[in-house]
């Protein structure tokens, strides 16, 4: 490439106004390119809020649909759901994920019925929110996570979260060969406008605590996830991962962390040219909620920069619990 060399060029003068960075800015943040998880639990005009989690909690059915018409206000597109299983409902075969009526596809029939396609609803697949023991899948006399036999449960948790309404299915379990089946089933179903989001680059991290104080499963687990979810020192291995899901049927993927994996995103986003969503998960939030309480930073600027480096690294989108703030500033 070949420029002019200072004085000639000065870099400085498309910095100099705010009409003339708006003119050359590269990069776009809007609600639109946000999805925000919501977690479920039981009763009626419930709210439990989340120590590890301030600012967010979880939401009885009927108040998981004002949320929505919350999103719906505020340009979100689309809505991750997460339930909180009582732990009389947590089995080892985790069994409640096939149950009709189970938190999950309450929630998601209440807000399509309410809003209908006003709003997008993502339902998470794998079976740790229901498992007694904590692990995404069935696990054998030693602990270790059983693949097919875990996605023949996986199948049936998907057909029941699309029987309910479902939008977008997102497997987040890491099992081998699920995207297929899944796919496979719903076309044979008939659900053939059901999307996959495939949670195709999900690492094995430090940054999930407060979640799993949020769906129930901190204690409960046994062991770790890294039989099946990735190695955070890997990235070739995350291009293959995508590679299969896309190749099986997935409609779009995901890396998740977001923040410490945007080289992932990027390398996504580079390899295949497909939409890529990139998950700040809770510890994320979490860090950036007590660098506030701390005095260390300012929320407002903190929260739209980093969801724009999210942009910038190619993430079509990003799931987010500071989406709704997020979106609320954008619209000032």
């Amino acid at each position: 490439m070949t420029q002019a060399a200072f004085p000639d060029l000065r870099l400085r003068r498309t910095r100099r106004t705010g009409w003339s960075r708006a003119m050359v800015r590269e990069t776009t943040l809007s609600p639109s390119n946000l999805i925000w998880p919501l977690f479920v639990c039981d009763g009626a005009g419930a709210e439990e809020p989340i120590s590890s989690l301030p600012g967010v909690s979880r939401w009885s059915v009927d108040r998981i649909v004002d949320r929505a018409r919350d999103a719906v206000a505020a340009g979100i597109p689309c809505l991750a759901l997460f339930p909180y299983t009582q732990a009389d409902r947590r089995t080892e075969d985790g069994s409640e994920a096939l149950n009709p009526d189970n938190l999950m596809c309450r929630a998601t029939a209440a807000i399509k019925q309410a809003l209908g396609d006003d709003i997008g609803v993502l339902t998470d697949v794998a079976l740790d929110p229901y498992t007694s023991h904590g692990q995404d899948g069935l696990i054998d006399a030693t602990g270790y996570v059983l693949n097919d036999e875990t996605v023949d449960v996986l199948v049936g948790q998907a057909l029941n979260q699309a029987r309910a309404g479902a939008d977008i299915i997102a497997p987040s379990d890491m099992m081998d060969g699920r995207i297929g089946a899944i796919r496979e089933a719903l076309e044979v179903e008939g659900f053939c406008h059901v999307q996959i989001m495939s949670y195709a680059a999900k690492y094995a991290s430090a940054f999930y605590g407060p979640f799993r104080d949020a769906v129930g499963s901190r204690g409960l687990l046994k062991g770790d996830k890294k039989t099946y979810q990735m190695d955070p020192a890997n990235a070739e291995e995350a291009l293959r991962e995508v590679a299969q899901d896309l190749a099986e049927g997935a409609d779009s993927v995901m890396v998740k962390p977001g923040l410490p994996y945007l080289d992932i995103v990027r390398a996504v986003k580079d390899h295949f040219a497909v939409p890529v969503y990139a998950y700040q998960v809770s510890g994320e939030y979490a860090m950036i909620e007590a660098a506030v309480a701390a005095g260390a930073g300012d929320r407002d600027a903190l929260v739209l920069e980093t969801l724009l480096a999210f942009r910038r690294a190619g993430a079509s989108g990003v799931l987010t619990y500071h989406a709704l703030h997020a979106a609320r500033l954008l619209n000032e």
